[in-house]
């Protein structure tokens, strides 16, 4: 994983470092992302989005007539250091936590901040259990793991496919996409012929890939991180498994350095997102250019997209709160309602999630080296393109 250079260093010091004197004038909310570790890679676009965010906020006048500031604690992928960050956080006094990507790490974190009754607005962990019973305190504006299956059953449903196969992590969010892609496939009658879960560290699939490859589905649905999803995808064109479509659910596959990594490998695998620049939400396309110039010139994921929808969000809550007060920004959390380049924020509570937001997903195809909107219609979708017929 790439190490962060000088200046991302630079830009985390400068949103975590405040003046005495500055301290007055501004309002400061905490952030939890994985700076370092394996997850480095999602916190590199988390803090593109906190970046742009913080900018924007401040520009239209900040936050109570003050300026917003994020104190942005690294959790080094870390369960025990992210729950260490949670705390320092705490005795911060900060009005609002916003948390970060890792389902493993942000529920238990979003436990903890729960129990201290510190408001937590989770921008991008998706594991269906952080807001499945769910908290007064915690409050999610992406979209549950199911949703990411949901997407891709549905593009197999549509193209009228008789069998799946699943390879998924053992790890929170995996479980919830694949667990809901096995409900979901059974609702559509399409038949799951293998459901091969892992543990962090596997680094050969091709014996399961073989297995697979000798049922022939219609689909493989894998749910992997970074590291993962390239190497599922070099060796499975090494065996030779082809179904008729490879889908990612989302993860590593929905990064832009899965088909810089991956190569010719990654040619025609869907992916479920959750944000991509040919949403028609307003001012999407400027959000695209403002987060590509945060990464010095690299193409942002939905992850930039979600954390700078969720300092958009804080920020709502505070002024609509009219204080820094937890209770009262918790509460106003509740009421919020946004258009954003995002898409829509407006919390629910709907089928056993609480305090959800509901939006709907997106998937995009690899097709000629790049991501190509594929589904729903909204997205004025590319044909798709099928490894066999």
């Amino acid at each position: 994983m790439r190490t962060f250079t000088r200046k991302t260093a630079l830009f985390t010091l400068a949103l975590t470092l405040a003046t005495a004197a500055s301290a007055q004038d501004t309002i400061k909310v905490g952030a939890i992302t994985s700076v370092t570790g394996r997850f480095a890679e999602f916190g590199k676009m988390q803090l593109a989005g906190f970046k742009v965010g913080v900018a924007e906020v401040n520009k239209k006048g900040g936050v109570l007539g003050k300026k917003l500031e994020l104190i942005i604690e690294d959790n080094a992928s870390d369960v025990n250091k992210g729950l260490a960050a949670a705390e320092r956080l705490v005795n911060a006094g900060v009005p609002l936590v916003l948390n970060e990507y890792s389902s493993s790490l942000v529920k238990a974190q979003a436990q903890y901040l729960a129990r201290q009754k510190v408001p937590n607005l989770v921008i991008t962990s998706s594991g269906d259990d952080i807001t499945k019973p769910g908290s007064d305190y915690i409050f999610r504006l992406n979209q549950p793991a199911s949703a990411y299956a949901q997407v891709i059953l549905d593009l197999f449903k549509a193209n009228k496919f008789k069998s799946m196969a699943i390879i998924a992590g053992t790890g929170s969010f995996e479980k919830s996409v694949a667990d809901a892609a096995n409900r979901i496939a059974k609702e559509y009658g399409i038949t799951v012929v293998e459901d091969q879960r892992y543990d962090k560290g596997l680094t050969d699939f091709r014996p399961v890939l073989n297995r697979i490859k000798a049922k022939n589905p219609d689909g493989i649905l894998m749910v992997s991180y970074a590291e993962d999803s390239v190497a599922l995808m070099r060796q499975a064109r090494e065996v030779g498994v082809k179904p008729r479509l490879f889908a990612g659910g989302a993860a590593g596959f929905a990064l832009p350095d899965f088909i810089k990594d991956s190569g010719a490998a990654a040619e025609n695998v869907v992916t479920a997102t959750a944000w991509i620049p040919q949403l028609r939400y307003a001012g999407t396309q400027k959000l695209n250019v403002d987060l590509k110039k945060a990464l010095g010139g690299e193409d942002p994921s939905y992850h930039a997209a979600q954390a700078y929808a969720g300092v958009l969000t804080a920020a709502a809550a505070i002024n609509k709160a009219g204080s820094t007060d937890r209770e009262k920004v918790r509460a106003a959390l509740g009421t919020v309602n946004l258009q954003t380049a995002f898409g829509p924020i407006q919390f629910k509570d709907y089928d056993g999630f609480k305090n959800q937001n509901p939006l709907e997903m997106v998937a995009q195809q690899v097709q000629k080296g790049a991501f190509v909107p594929v589904y729903p219609k909204s997205v004025i979708p590319r044909a798709l393109t099928f490894e066999r017929k």
